[in-house]
């Protein structure tokens, strides 16, 4: 996760939409958005993570250290020219936060060019 935003409704005063990257040699690239699939403890716990956390400020994004990895899952995946990744995920979601892995372990765009291969 490099990137959080505050949520809408009853999540208004919590970080809840998360952006997500993975690494391009040495740079982290973002390559989908998400805002589901966690509890509202874990919810509670991110946002703490993102206030003491926040790198930068675009407006309502917090640029936030490039520490916590989740597991995203999608209905689909295609080749896209509108996102720096070159990728777009159909539906999203967050299917597990990996407190066992460390952003070093997290995918590669070699890793996502290798599912369109696959399925896209």
């Amino acid at each position: 996760m490099i990137y959080a935003m505050r949520g809408h409704g009853r999540r208004a005063n919590l970080y809840t939409d998360y952006t997500f990257a993975v690494w391009d040699n040495e740079q982290l690239v973002p390559f989908t958005k998400a805002y589901s699939g966690l509890t509202d403890e874990e919810i509670r716990e991110v946002d703490r993570f993102v206030k003491k956390n926040t790198i930068d400020r675009f407006g309502p994004v917090r640029s936030v250290a490039p520490e916590l990895v989740f597991e995203i899952a999608f209905e689909g995946i295609a080749r896209s020219k509108r996102h720096k990744s070159g990728v777009a995920l159909r539906f999203p979601r967050i299917k597990r936060w990996r407190r066992d892995k460390v952003v070093e372990e997290a995918n590669t765009l070699e890793d996502l060019q290798q599912l369109l291969d696959v399925y896209g």
